[in-house]
Parts: C-alpha cells; sequence; structure tokens
C-alpha cells in the first residue's frame, strides 16, 4: 500500500496496465453501442410553439411593449399549469379516441382503460424560451405519430384551463406539430462513447483500490528503508516458476542453463560479491537462506548461490537442511537416500552423505530420508559437530532452511552459522510476512545479513518495475566483452546477420594484420639503420 502518490506514479501505473485499459474501454464501448441498438427501444419526437399574450383589453392607448412585458412574466404560470393532472386528463381523453388500446399501451401507462397522467407528463418537456414569450413543448415516444398527437392535443386544451386558472392573457399557436419519422433516440454513438468512458473510469478505479490496498513487497528501497535491512541482491524473474501440468512442483533452473539471461547471471554475481563482503568479518563462513513463507524462491536462490560461489574459485558445500520438503536433490539430479539426516542420526558416515564433485568446486548433501524431529536433530551437538568438521574442509557453507514463519528449523540452527539471509518473491511476499520473519530471526539471536528480492517482474511499462529496467537492462551483445570494455580501442560493430563467432574471428584477424605490420615496420627501420651505418663507414 503506498500512502501517497506522484503524477509519475499514476502515469506509471495507468502504463502498466495499458492493455488491459484498451481491452475494458473498447468491451465498454462495444456493450453500450449493442445494448442501444438490439434492448432500447426507438423514440420519436415532435415539438410546437405556443405563445403567450397579456393584455386587459384593447385600447387606443395600449402598449403593445408592456403586453410583451406580461407576458414574460406569465410563462413559468403558464408552463405549471400545462403540466397539472386535469391538462394531462384532457390530453389523454383526446388521445383515447384517437388511438387505440394496443398503440397507447406500448407508450403510455394504462389503469382501467385511462391513460396514467403521470406518463403523458414524462413524455413532455416544456420551456420557455430565453426573452421571449414563447414555451416549447417536445413529446418523445416510442410512436411518431403519438408524439404530434401529444404537442398538438395539448395546445388545443390548453388555452381552456390557462384562462380558467389564471384569468389574465392567453395561450396560442400558429402551427401544428408534425410526424417525424426518424427516430431521436437512441443515440448509439454517444452511449457508446459513455459505456467507454463508464469502463475505463471503473477500471481506473479498480487499479488504483488494489495498487492501494496491495501490501506486497515490489521496491527494494521501501524494503530496505522500512525494515533497516540490507539488499544482497535483486534477481529478474526469468520463467523459473512455470507449473507442470498436475504437479504443485516448481521448475527449478540452474544457474549453468542456457536459457539462464545474462543480466540474471550477473545478479548472481554481486550477490555473490555481497555475501562475501557480509561474511569477511567472521571466521566461520556458514550461513543460511531461508524466506517467510513456502513458494517464495528460496531453495533455486539457495542453489545458484551456491554455484556463484563455487564459480569464484571457493570450495563450496550447500546442505538441504529443508528436511521436510527436500529440494536440491532434484535441483541437481541426485539421489536422496542418503542425506543431512541419516548423516545428524549416525546412520551413515558423513563423507556417504556428500556428493562431491555435482560441479566445480560444488559438492551438495542432500537432506536424506524425511525424519519425525527435524527440529530437535538441526538442534543437536550432531549438527554442531558436523558443521565444524565441514567447515575445516570448505571455503564456505550454504545451508537451505525452511520457511521462517511456518517452522522454527532455520533459528535452531542460530549458534551454528554466522548469518541468515531471507529471500522475498515480488508480489507474493507481504509486509507483514517480512515482519515477522525478522521478529523471529531476531528473537533467535541470528545475525541478519540482508534480503534478496526475487522474481522481479520486467514489464516494458511497469509502475513497480520501472526502477528496475536501467539495473536490468543489457544492449544486445553485452554478454561478449561487458559491453565493449574487453576490446582495447573501438568496439567490433555487430551487424544483424553476424555471429559473435565472426566477430571474434574478425577482430583475430584485425590483430594479426597488426602485429604484422608492425613487425615490417620494424625490420625496415632496421635495414635502413643498417643501410646508414654502412655508409658512414
Amino acid at each position: 500500500m503506498d500512502n501517497g502518490y506522484s503524477i509519475k506514479d499514476i502515469i506509471s501505473l495507468l502504463l502498466s496496465k495499458l492493455w488491459l485499459l484498451i481491452i475494458v474501454t473498447i468491451i465498454g464501448g462495444a456493450a453500450a453501442f449493442c445494448y442501444s441498438k438490439f434492448v432500447m427501444p426507438l423514440k420519436y419526437s415532435s415539438h410546437i410553439s405556443m405563445y403567450v399574450q397579456s393584455y386587459t383589453g384593447i385600447t387606443e392607448n395600449a402598449n403593445q411593449q408592456n403586453n410583451i412585458s406580461n407576458s414574460k412574466q406569465l410563462v413559468n404560470t403558464y408552463m405549471e399549469v400545462l403540466k397539472d393532472d386535469a391538462v394531462m386528463n384532457a390530453v389523454g381523453d383526446k388521445l383515447l379516441t384517437q388511438f387505440d388500446a394496443d398503440t397507447l399501451s406500448k407508450n403510455f401507462g394504462m389503469s382501467d382503460g385511462k391513460i396514467s397522467p403521470s406518463s403523458i407528463r414524462d413524455c413532455y418537456s416544456i420551456s420557455s424560451v430565453q426573452d421571449t414569450s414563447a414555451v416549447k413543448i417536445v413529446s418523445t415516444t416510442k410512436n411518431a405519430e403519438v408524439a404530434a398527437a401529444l404537442c398538438n392535443d395539448l395546445t388545443e386544451v390548453a388555452p381552456s384551463y390557462v384562462e380558467e386558472a389564471v384569468g389574465v392573457g392567453s395561450i396560442n399557436t400558429i402551427d401544428r406539430a408534425k410526424v417525424y419519422n426518424a427516430p431521436v433516440a437512441p443515440n448509439m454513438k454517444k452511449n457508446a462513447a459513455l459505456g467507454a468512458m463508464a469502463a475505463l473510469a471503473l477500471t481506473c478505479m479498480i487499479i488504483f483500490l488494489i495498487d492501494f490496498f496491495d501490501n506486497t513487497v515490489k521496491d527494494t528501497d521501501t524494503v530496505a528503508d522500512k525494515f533497516k535491512k540490507p539488499i544482497i541482491g535483486e534477481i529478474a524473474a526469468f520463467g523459473v516458476e512455470k507449473k507442470k501440468k498436475d504437479s504443485d512442483e516448481d521448475e527449478h533452473v540452474k544457474l549453468t542453463d542456457k536459457s539462464v539471461p545474462f543480466n540474471v547471471v550477473e545478479s548472481y554475481k554481486s550477490i555473490r560479491t555481497n555475501i562475501s563482503f557480509a561474511l569477511s568479518t567472521v571466521d566461520k563462513k556458514i550461513f543460511a537462506v531461508s524466506s517467510a513463507n513456502p513458494r517464495e524462491g528460496k531453495s533455486t536462490t539457495s542453489s545458484n548461490i551456491a554455484i556463484a560461489l563455487a564459480q569464484g574459485g571457493n570450495k563450496i558445500l550447500l546442505i538441504d537442511a529443508d528436511m521436510r520438503k527436500a529440494v536440491q536433490h532434484k535441483v541437481f539430479g541426485l539421489k536422496n537416500k542418503k542425506g543431512l539426516s541419516s548423516a545428524i542420526s549416525k546412520m551413515c558416515s558423513l563423507e556417504e552423505c556428500i556428493h562431491k564433485n555435482v560441479m566445480e568446486n560444488l559438492d551438495v548433501m542432500t537432506a536424506g530420508p524425511v525424519p519425525p524431529n527435524p527440529s530437535e536433530l538441526l538442534a543437536s551437538d550432531n549438527m554442531g559437530a558436523i558443521l565444524e568438521k565441514l567447515s575445516e574442509e570448505y571455503s564456505m557453507i550454504l545451508i537451505d532452511t525452511p520457511p521462517v514463519n511456518v517452522v522454527t528449523d532455520a533459528m535452531e540452527l542460530a549458534k551454528y552459522v554466522s548469518g541468515i539471509v531471507v529471500v522475498l518473491r515480488y508480489g507474493v511476499t507481504t509486509n507483514e510476512d517480512a515482519e515477522d520473519a525478522i521478529k523471529k530471526i531476531e528473537f533467535a539471536k541470528m545475525n541478519m545479513l540482508g534480503f534478496i528480492m526475487n522474481d522481479i517482474k520486467m514489464k516494458k511499462s511497469g509502475y513497480y518495475s520501472s526502477k528496475y529496467k536501467g539495473k536490468y537492462y543489457y544492449k544486445k551483445g553485452y554478454g561478449y566483452g561487458y559491453g565493449g570494455y574487453g576490446y582495447y580501442g573501438s568496439k567490433p560493430e555487430i551487424g544483424d546477420d553476424d555471429t559473435v563467432e565472426e566477430v571474434k574471428e574478425e577482430t583475430v584477424k584485425k590483430e594479426t594484420t597488426k602485429k604484422e605490420t608492425s613487425s615490417t615496420k620494424t625490420n625496415n627501420n632496421s635495414k635502413k639503420k643498417n643501410v646508414k651505418k654502412k655508409g658512414k663507414k
């Protein structure tokens, strides 16, 4: 939940949902258009004007200007009289003589064979014409002939009722309302536009409400400021969490797989550096990796951190201490008949429980058979003795532990490890989950090394991911020579049809040509020097 939005935040948020807004707007407009065309009935309109005249009698001294002024004052009074139920009933009686009951029932409300005055009144729009003494009457119904009849019938019955009610002046008309067969409603274009605008506004409101109440972690700067803990690394999403059919297991991708993007590899190298710095001041190079809740990517992150550390030339041991839900043997394709549980319970020797040289400089100890008491095993003295012995053989030991908020296994290792790294999953882990995890870690008196933000979504116009675009965006060809830093002088240009191998060959040829040219120049210079020496002699 963000407590404040800037204009940039609002624009970025809407741009991140641009396709959704476009689709919903089109659907809203199309729905309103179809409803107007196929559901709403056609309506027809007719109109007529009536003129108010105020007089007390015609005399030689009568002032025409005063009559017009008095007429304007009477317009509002006449309009109210025209809307009276008595006038409406009189119009209804005339309509009964002009149309059959079926036609009238389609346009008005009927009761006991009579037309309801309110239904007639709803068909009228009576207004005064500005700066005149005229009254404009517009009627709208589902039948064009009925609409014209409404206007004409009102002009016929109105004068007598006005004279009886007001007693001053008169109201007249000089024409009759005509039948217009062109429908005036529904206005399909206008309704479609209104439907599209309503759909757009509603969608924007829902997006803002969802975002406002979204309490998941999406910004490393906010996490660092909120919890006062360092951010060890940020890993972009790269297709790790694709679910298989009829399976709840995640597809775990190793750092060495060809499908892993270059920017993700560099992210793990950065994490390797940060962890090395964090443990540089302690003698015991043992640390744990955990998460707040399950399915946040801590096992995949653990295995890839171990691979990155091993690629740095260190002898690394990865221990799968998540004995309830072991994963590392699946990541590396290893057998899990013997492992950590077997070693702690002394059912097997320590050497038998370690898979040697899974990768260069990397050994893995799987979790082993599921024990009935994982927490007690991890807290036992045997576990401490095992880690003490292994720390002498390896440069660094990484322990994949169960989620902190689910079980206490990770906290049982507090006295044996130098620190713990907590993996947060972008858009999944909530601030409350992270806060609960930190409280449990601090209660166990474990050293919190920092957070790793995992599975960061990299959309083109993302609201939360906009800050990550600059970090993880690499131009084509960046992986070869690190964006030109591998070359002395200008970087060779790579065309669309060129391959990296062709560029390498071209570079080697250029270097060979330079060397040959340089050696030729050297030989020529030496020959010139010899000729000069002979001339002197």
